[in-house]
Parts: C-alpha cells; sequence; structure tokens
C-alpha cells in the first residue's frame, strides 16, 4: 500500500512552530497574524437560525434545502450581478477548502491531466492536482498557458496571499481563452466582499460570462464574510452540467452540509448588515497594521483586497518571520505561496482589537 501523503509536499505550518514559540515568549503574550481565521462573534441571527434548527434527527441533502438554494440564488443575483440562476447552478458544499482540495479527484482527472493555478497561491490547488495524480502547472498569466491536456484552470480573485484583484477585462479576457480551449474555470472568490481599494468582479458577472455560464464555476464561502469557519458554510455556482456530475458524485460520498448549518447560512445570506459591520472592524485593523508596517521599514504590495497585508522589507521571508517573532508577532513567510513568495509574508488582520493594538505598538518601538 504507497501512502497518498507521499505525493503531497510537506505541510507547511508545520516549520512555523519555533517561530510561534519564540512569539509566544513575549512578556505581553503572542500576536498571531499567521492564520486569517475569523476572531469576532458570529452573528446572533445566525447563532439562532442554527440553534433554531438543533432537532434535525434525519439526514439532510447534499443538495440542500429548498430555502437554502433560493438562499444563494437571491445572494448570487443581488450581490454578484447575476441572472437568470437555478437550483441547478448551485451546490452547498462543506466548506471551500474540502472542495479545492478533492475537485479534481471528483472531476475525475488524473495522471496526464493538468491543474493550472497562480503562482502565488493558496496551496491547495496544488494538493487538490497531486491528490489525483495530476500535473500540477503555475502561471502569471493563464492566456500563456498551452492548453493541451489542460482541464482545470483555478482562478482566485481577490487573491490569498496577495490581495491582488482581477479587474473587469482581465476576466472577461481569461474566461474567452478557456472556453475557447475547451478549459473548465474554478474561479476561487471567497474574498469577493472584502475588497478595500479595489471593487471584486465574480466571474458569474454578465459582462464576464457573457449571460451563460458554461464552462465557468464560482466558489463562494461564509467562513470571512459572516465570521463562519467553524460552521464550514460554501457553496460552488456556475455551469450545471459541472455540478449536476459533482452533485451525483457527492451523493455517493455522502458530503452533506448538516442541517443546523444550512439554516444558519439561510439567515447569513439574508442580511447585509452583519456583513458590513464586519468589514468595519476589519478596515480599521487594516489601517492600523498597514501603517504601522509602513513605518516600520515595510513595502506593502497589492493588498487592494482580502484580509491579507503583502509585505516585504527586501530580504529572505524567514528572516522577516523571526524578526517578527522577536516582537511576539506571529506572521505567515511567503513561500508558503510559491517560490516567488520568498521575499514577502502576509499579515492577516484577522485579530482582536485589543491584539492589533498590541501589534501596533510593538511596531513602533
Amino acid at each position: 500500500m504507497s501512502a497518498v501523503s507521499s505525493r503531497l509536499p510537506a505541510f507547511p505550518w508545520d516549520k512555523l512552530e519555533p517561530y510561534k514559540a519564540t512569539a509566544t515568549a513575549h512578556p505581553d503574550g503572542i500576536v498571531d497574524l499567521s492564520v486569517g481565521t475569523p476572531v469576532d462573534p458570529v452573528p446572533e441571527l445566525v447563532q439562532q437560525a442554527l440553534t433554531g434548527a438543533a432537532n434535525s434527527p434525519g439526514y439532510p441533502t447534499v443538495w440542500g434545502t429548498p430555502a437554502l438554494r433560493d438562499a444563494i440564488k437571491g445572494w448570487l443575483e443581488k450581490r454578484l450581478g447575476a441572472r437568470s440562476v437555478e437550483h441547478t447552478n448551485i451546490l452547498p458544499v462543506m466548506g471551500s477548502k474540502e472542495l479545492v482540495a478533492w475537485l479534481p479527484t471528483q472531476l475525475g482527472l488524473g495522471a496526464g491531466d493538468r491543474v493550472a493555478y497562480p503562482r502565488l497561491a493558496y496551496p491547495t490547488y496544488e494538493v487538490g492536482a497531486r491528490l489525483c495524480g495530476a500535473e500540477p502547472v503555475v502561471y502569471d498569466d493563464p492566456t500563456d498557458l498551452d492548453p493541451t491536456g489542460l482541464k482545470l484552470l483555478w482562478l482566485n480573485s481577490p487573491s490569498n496571499p496577495t490581495g491582488r484583484v482581477l479587474a473587469k477585462d482581465e476576466l472577461v479576457r481569461i474566461v474567452a481563452w478557456a472556453r475557447e480551449h475547451g478549459v473548465l474555470i474554478f474561479s476561487d472568490e471567497c474574498y469577493l466582499e472584502l475588497g478595500w481599494e479595489a471593487e471584486p468582479v465574480s466571474v458569474l458577472h454578465p459582462d464576464v460570462c457573457g449571460g451563460g455560464y458554461e464552462g465557468i464555476v464560482a466558489v463562494h464561502s461564509l467562513s470571512k464574510r459572516s465570521n463562519l469557519a467553524g460552521y464550514r458554510a460554501a457553496f460552488i455556482a456556475g455551469d450545471a452540467d459541472v455540478l449536476g456530475e459533482l452533485l451525483q458524485i457527492r451523493k455517493h460520498g455522502g458530503m452533506m452540509t448538516a442541517a443546523p448549518v444550512q439554516a444558519a447560512t439561510v439567515a447569513a445570506l439574508g442580511d447585509d448588515s452583519h456583513v458590513q459591520e464586519q468589514r468595519e472592524r476589519y478596515a480599521a485593523r487594516r489601517a492600523a497594521l498597514r501603517e504601522a508596517l509602513v513605518k516600520h521599514g515595510f513595502r506593502i504590495e497589492h493588498s487592494e483586497a482580502s484580509l491579507y497585508l503583502w509585505a516585504t522589507r527586501d530580504e529572505g521571508c524567514w528572516e522577516t518571520v523571526a524578526h517578527l517573532a522577536e516582537l511576539g508577532i506571529l506572521v505567515a513567510p511567503g513561500d508558503f505561496y510559491g517560490e516567488a513568495g520568498e521575499r514577502f509574508v502576509r499579515v492577516a488582520f484577522t485579530a482582536t482589537d485589543e491584539r492589533v493594538e498590541a501589534a501596533v505598538k510593538r511596531l513602533g518601538q
């Protein structure tokens, strides 16, 4: 029996443990800005919806309740400007990470197939390709890729880790190229509601897709916009043929979003006020950390959206990680996201106001 894990890269976060120990030893404790995990409360109306559905003894369905699909449809049309969305264009998933990791396998990809993703990217895109034995391929501009054998093209806007946003005309060009060459696009848009210096656009917008969803699927999550990382609430939307195939596969795999989580998702998608409140929290933390980092000698690149500042002191990323760890601040080294990030660090602004204030104070000393 060969270990599947042998196909995978080393788990990057394990390398950060010694620096975490250094930061934790700071007299005032660690300020952990390494992982973009929400720290603010789950909105009360979402908690109420979850507990209200707690008496759910039966199995949920993989496709979700009609109420859930209606809520997703409404959000897609209202927030993304999508048109003519049907239930067949929607599929709930159990958090976006499992979707990213297992999508190539569920699409039936394997040896001889290629999966492409940005040169600086969320590591799970590569993991998904390697799990099924496909070839991972990185790009700067996807339209420069050889489309031969290219079965899946990941887009990520706003980007994790850089916060870069793909402009509408870029998306139009990429979608046209992919359709011309028969390449399936999955667009990871989990940070779309967190644009700061740019307004992110979905591939499902009619100006991008031409009003049809052939060959394109968008990935969305409630983890960041609604503080629901612990709920594993996400969904994909787009090409009905692709989603129909995935639905059948996921039925066999029992990949069901828990019934209380489905109810909570309906509540979260139906309310805009908590999203705006959370944006305001993040905006204040972002502004404070950005100013403190620049005064400390950092240069910030991109970072026009998402929950991160892509920062550099023009030195190796691990030197920067070590320097900040001595100040009790833990950040993610840029090379976690590809070799092109070796002189950058990713700084999350998902800490509490008190911890962000502590980081700002330390950076100013």
